[in-house]
């Protein structure tokens, strides 16, 4: 169905522009045994591009889900040590990761929420140590995904699984810019030049504030933290390596001030979080906190995810999407968030990436906490874009400027 020159493209795009492995680094990919065939071309595309050693984590997402259902969660909690081991042995070699996403939409939709809840609670505070190391792009990493036939029939629940196969196929490799006849590590070089521009827009108007309001009730002040700063696209690790951490990628996006979001807002796409999906919700913030939220599906696990810890009930991150562009203009809904997200402009619940204050790659836990930056053990992205939305950015002196009207930029 897809070419092997096709799949060669895109191991090397992963590998060379996504994770960037450079010359006697060690290259981490983690991936679902379904998607073995390609981790194969990354492993020798790793090892074209110089990489000094591979390691493949592998994990199944039926065993996993076997595991859910007939493990205790005690059980489920006991992160074992070999793991945690394994985890600081690669960063303290100062390793790059590829993660390889083939996740099927609502898989654990049977599986008790708060078992969910307790094992994400246990998992993420023993791997919390090492959590900087790609919050902060300390070293290199990058997502890509492979499409399944679960998760094409879940997209196309209407054709055979063929025709389902082959149109996510198709739109996937849309997204990342791999074609037969082109040069899709070209197209990721100008791309970026385009979203580092962009970023540079908004960096150079310094807005304090940013309003965003649409048809369907929307109606959100975001207040920027002071010093913010815009990013889109490549990032350079603290090695120099630059890497892609999405791949697809159409953002540019920043830090909130944790205390400075008020209002409604309403998703605009469902939310995969924890297996299930999330559908129908909008979130109320007072002094950048949710206060209240409703869901019309899964409004349980909304729950669990705003009360994951103290820092998932504010916000770490805002996006800023045109509506024009390829993702959304596929009128696809992919119910993964690495794709929906690149489709919308979009919030994030929790964590914030300490890149996007000046000099906040050097400020400890503290010192960002003070400026008010928010942290949290997890990062989960919504969408809320639409066709009709409005943005308009208050300047430091108060000044408004029209950011976006109809779901587009306009600077």
């Amino acid at each position: 169905m897809v070419s092997q020159q096709i799949l060669k493209k895109y191991a090397q795009l992963a590998v060379c522009i996504g994770a960037n492995v450079q010359k006697g680094q060690l290259l981490v990919i983690n991936a679902d045994v379904s998607s073995a065939y390609f981790v194969r071309l990354c492993v020798e595309e790793a090892y074209r591009a110089g990489a000094g050693q591979v390691e493949v984590r592998w994990n199944d997402e039926t065993v996993t889900k076997l595991a859910y259902q007939h493990e205790s969660t005690e059980t489920l909690c006991q992160i074992p040590p070999w793991q945690i081991e394994r985890t600081k042995n690669g960063i303290d070699r100062k390793c790059c990761f590829l993660y390889i996403e083939s996740a099927t939409p609502g898989l654990m939709a049977d599986i008790d929420g708060d078992k969910l809840q307790a094992a994400r609670t246990a998992r993420e505070t023993a791997m919390e140590p090492f959590e900087y190391y790609t919050m902060s792009n300390v070293g290199q990493w990058t997502i890509v995904a492979i499409p399944t036939l679960d998760w094409a029939k879940k997209v196309f629940p209407n054709d055979d699984d063929d025709t389902a196969l082959e149109k996510l196929w198709n739109a996937v490799l849309m997204s990342v810019r791999v074609r037969e006849d082109n040069d899709p590590v070209a197209e990721w070089h100008e791309h970026n030049k385009n979203l580092t521009h962009r970023s540079k827009v908004m960096n150079d108007f310094n807005f304090k504030s940013l309003h965003f309001k649409n048809e369907i009730g929307t109606d959100l002040t975001v207040e920027l933290i002071p010093n913010h700063v815009w990013e889109g696209g490549c990032s350079p690790a603290k090695n120099g390596a630059v890497f892609n951490p999405n791949m697809p990628t159409e953002e540019i996006f920043t830090m909130p001030y944790k205390f400075g979001v008020n209002g409604r807002v309403y998703a605009t796409k469902p939310l995969s979080y924890q297996g299930k999906m999330i559908d129908g919700f909008r979130l109320d913030f007072k002094d950048g906190k949710v206060v209240d939220f409703s869901a019309e599906k899964e409004e349980e696990t909304l729950k669990n995810l705003i009360g994951f810890d103290e820092g998932s009930s504010y916000l770490g991150e805002v996006a800023l999407i045109p509506y024009d562009s390829p993702i959304s203009k596929s009128n696809i809904l992919f119910l993964n968030t690495l794709f929906d997200e690149n489709a919308s402009c979009h919030l994030a619940l929790g964590a914030a990436y300490p890149d996007n204050v000046k000099g906040g790659a050097d400020l400890t836990r503290e010192q960002l906490t003070a400026l008010g930056s928010n942290y949290s053990k997890i990062h989960c992205d919504f969408m809320f874009g639409s066709p009709n939305m409005n943005i308009v950015g208050t300047t430091q002196d108060g000044k408004q400027i029209t950011v976006f009207k109809d779901g587009n930029f306009v600077i």
